[in-house]
């Protein structure tokens, strides 16, 4: 059965080269490709929502910010979120807009810088665990530890900065989105996880932004909960979740169920920097109401919402 209306969190391989790189062409070129295939997902007859990674952009823009300090002043995380954002809005709705026309579609996309509420008092700000931006040899890295930023031994790939990654309160912006959305967008928002923001009245009328980066797929599962979606689609870099990872025993999961998921979670079997997320967004919107969450490679996400998915698709019973 197709979906109705359906949130695709794009993962950062549609918004980077093959080999990870983040030249602005490269980044095109990707979003040129990820365009096609949501815009089969519209052509498909389902109303879209996209969200995406912004780790590479956010890295880049901080990488810059400490070069130019001594020239112009350093503009918070907050900022680097809200500017990739938007840059990457832009491109992605002028690709997306080409691949629509190309198909003879009517629907033309918007892009929304947004907001997505976290507590102040969140534990993760004293413990930074979300990995942004470039990987560094450790000599590299050294010169950045000794600034006061937090870095993680990645193994092979070398080493990766981390910072506060609060858990997703709501998306404050989502009724302007569900309006878009109603009126025939293809609604591109929530980048990153949203521009992350406190509420320091308590009433929503003193929001101010703060040093963090929200895991986007966790706010993709609020997002679609507040959207009323009936199916969110977690696209990756890999056709299916797998447990006993690395191991003899690896094997995918296909079609499970919600005790069957939370329980291989449990079990420790999805790295907290990957797969982690994931799994838990998918687990969070089923559990919360949703229909169903597919968790698939970019080129598999028209089947994941036309019904005949492949992939990890998680149902609540």
């Amino acid at each position: 059965m197709t979906s109705r209306r359906v949130v695709i969190a794009l993962g950062g391989n549609a918004m980077t080269g093959p080999d990870g790189s983040a030249t602005p062409q490269a980044q095109r070129d990707a979003i040129r490709e990820a365009a096609g295939h949501v815009a089969e997902v519209v052509a498909a007859g389902v109303e879209v929502v996209l969200t995406h990674g912004n780790g590479p952009q956010v890295g880049n823009l901080l990488v810059k910010n400490e070069l130019a300090a001594a020239v112009v002043p350093p503009v918070p995380l907050d900022w680097n979120v809200a500017q990739t954002q938007a840059t990457i809005a832009f491109t992605l709705a002028d690709e997306l807009d080409a691949a629509l026309a190309a198909r003879g579609l009517p629907q033309r996309t918007a892009g929304l810088v947004t907001r997505t509420l976290v507590d102040a008092d969140d534990p993760h700000f004293r413990e930074p665990s979300k990995p942004v931006g470039r990987f560094l040899p450790r000599e590299e890295a050294e010169r950045f530890l000794a600034l006061g930023q937090v870095w993680e031994d990645r193994g092979p790939r070398g080493w990766r900065r981390v910072v506060a990654s609060p858990e997703p309160r709501a998306v404050v912006d989502s009724a302007a989105v569900h309006v878009l959305a109603a009126a025939g967008f293809v609604v591109v928002c929530a980048g990153g996880g949203g521009v992350p923001v406190t509420d320091d009245g308590g009433d929503g009328a003193a929001l101010r932004g703060v040093e963090a980066v929200i895991d986007k797929d966790l706010t993709a599962a609020v997002l679609a909960r507040d959207l009323d979606a009936d199916t969110l689609v977690i696209a990756t870099d890999v056709p299916n979740v797998m447990v006993d990872f690395g191991t003899p025993a690896q094997r995918p999961l296909g079609r499970v169920t919600v005790a069957e998921l939370r329980a291989h979670a449990t079990d420790g079997q999805f790295a907290r920097g990957s797969m982690g997320p994931k799994v838990e967004a998918a687990l969070r919107f089923v559990e919360g109401g949703g229909e169903r969450a597919v968790v698939t490679s970019l080129e598999n996400i028209t089947d994941a919402v036309t019904g005949d998915a492949v992939g990890t698709v998680l149902t609540a019973s």
